[in-house]
């Protein structure tokens, strides 16, 4: 009888997790597209996206209004939303296989590999497939950037404990932003698009970046959910999910290829953004436990509407100029993750 309440109360639990982590995007995209230097109503937002969608509208729909809604802040909220989501899944997956909550994309050094890939891209002019040069690029330099992380944590501990991990990853984005203000200090014309890339925006992107990420989401993210019950066997010890039949080696390579996938492609198409991939999968997990199955879409949502949030805030909070988001989502980040240090420091 206890454990039929338990179990019913877990249900109820999880239930009103989706439902307020759907609550919250929905919120954060009509808020995304209504606010801004025009002010537009919800109803208005509702009726343009209707009307584009099942050719049904309730009232009359300005066509002002309805280029500003689907050309200009759809299109940018939809690529935060997008973007927000890849970093948190990716973060909710290195933290799981890490067993470490300050584990994610940032700190590990995938980031700043997948910004060497993209600058790389801008500044020595390279488009050889298109618009797909600068995510495919950026994707490299994060598989590179993980797998040399990795390869190094293990020639200074064999064991590669968690800890050494991290503090590689650490060391490696050190360099690499090194390399990075190199690159800078050599660029000519090009300095004011590469500076204001790297301290991450979605400002002015189209739909066209949009379809970019959309692939390598979907891609990373399938690959991250076929494998959720050999992540969580993961998370619990090496040792013991290989007593239950997981192949560790191989699960890991492809959960920290898919991790990486989703990094270089939201990097790609918005600058280095930090913090979202640390604070949002602790965040769901102190509510609503570890359990991958339910930790890794909640983290997507919850990412998704935080970083729409912060897109948001960064357009409005000096209109009409705009802050680089990943100042605001580093302002947000940075008390957490200084209180999860003291938190284990405890």
């Amino acid at each position: 009888m206890q454990r039929l309440y338990i179990q019913m109360h877990s249900n109820k639990s999880i239930s009103f997790a989706y439902v307020s982590a759907i609550l919250f995007v929905v919120i954060a995209l009509l808020l995304g597209v209504s606010l801004g230097t025009v002010y537009i109503p919800f109803q208005e937002v509702i009726n343009v996206v209707l009307y584009k969608v099942i050719r049904v509208s309730f009232t009359s729909i300005d066509p002002t209004n309805t280029d500003i809604v689907l050309m200009v802040r759809m299109p940018r909220v939809v690529l935060a939303g997008l973007v927000g989501a890849s970093l948190a899944i990716a973060g909710a997956a290195f933290q799981g296989l890490l067993r470490n909550p300050l584990a994610d994309p940032y700190t590990l050094g995938v980031s700043s590999g997948a910004s060497v890939g993209a600058v790389c891209t801008l500044f020595f002019h390279l488009s050889f497939i298109g618009l797909f040069t600068l995510p495919v690029l950026s994707i490299g330099a994060s598989f590179l950037t993980i797998f040399f992380v990795l390869l190094l944590a293990k020639k200074i501990e064999s064991s590669m404990k968690v800890e050494t991990i991290i503090l590689t990853g650490i060391i490696t984005s050190s360099f690499l932003s090194a390399l990075l203000s190199l690159m800078i200090a050599l660029t000519g014309n090009e300095l004011r698009q590469i500076i204001g890339w790297l301290l991450g925006s979605v400002s002015m992107r189209g739909w066209s970046y949009v379809w970019i990420i959309v692939p390598f989401f979907i891609i990373g993210s399938v690959l991250l959910f076929a494998n959720v019950k050999e992540l969580n066997a993961i998370s619990f010890g090496e040792d013991q999910a290989q007593y239950t039949g997981v192949n560790v080696a191989r699960r890991k390579m492809i959960i920290l290829i898919a991790g990486s996938l989703l990094t270089g492609a939201a990097v790609a198409v918005s600058g280095t953004i930090g913090f979202v991939g640390l604070v949002i999968p602790h965040f769901v997990r102190l509510l609503w436990r570890a359990n991958h199955i339910h930790l890794l879409p909640l983290s997507a949502c919850f990412g998704a509407g935080f970083l729409i949030l912060a897109d948001l805030i960064s357009r409005t909070i000096i209109e009409p100029s705009e802050l680089p988001i990943g100042v605001i989502t580093a302002l947000l980040g940075a008390p957490v993750f200084a209180m999860i240090l003291l938190k284990r420091r405890r």
